[in-house]
């Protein structure tokens, strides 16, 4: 959009003279966009202790105990299983060979690797049970406090 001199100035004076008649410039948002304003002026304001904001930090809370568990557990298992699986390309393939085994023990040694990655395994789901327990222990009294605020 080219615009030259002349339209410049008239555009000025017409949003001048708009803006000193009102002494102020006003400008509606879309509902759409009222919302969006909305929802991040709504990050930025000063919590307030309502019921609800204690329901959603109490099922935060609990939600951070089983996820922290289940990551822990979940990562676990994939090493066992990929140490497993190690032990079983070498256990069933020629892999061994190539590596410079000779004989059976590309397969004994297979067996060895495969048999840790099962014990990796199932060190997993233990693991989980004790985080879980530990988690419980370290955030219950925050529990007990909000839900006890909540059911008076």
């Amino acid at each position: 959009m080219d615009m030259n001199v002349n339209d410049k100035n008239i555009l000025n004076d017409t949003v001048t003279k708009d803006n000193v008649s009102k002494e102020s410039f006003n400008y509606t948002y879309s509902a759409q966009q009222q919302e969006e304003v909305e929802a991040i002026r709504k990050k930025y304001l000063p919590t307030q202790d309502t019921s609800e904001d204690k329901m959603e930090q109490l099922r935060r809370l609990d939600q951070q105990v089983t996820s922290k568990a289940t990551m822990m557990s979940i990562i676990v298992g994939v090493v066992g299983a990929l140490i497993m699986g190690t032990g079983m390309s070498l256990a069933m393939t020629d892999i061994g060979s190539y590596l410079g085994m000779r004989g059976n023990v590309g397969l004994i040694v297979g067996i060895v690797i495969g048999v840790i990655g099962m014990v990796v395994l199932g060190v997993a789901y233990p693991l989980y049970n004790k985080t879980l327990k530990e988690e419980r222990e370290k955030i219950a009294p925050e529990i007990i406090r909000l839900s006890d605020e909540l059911m008076k």
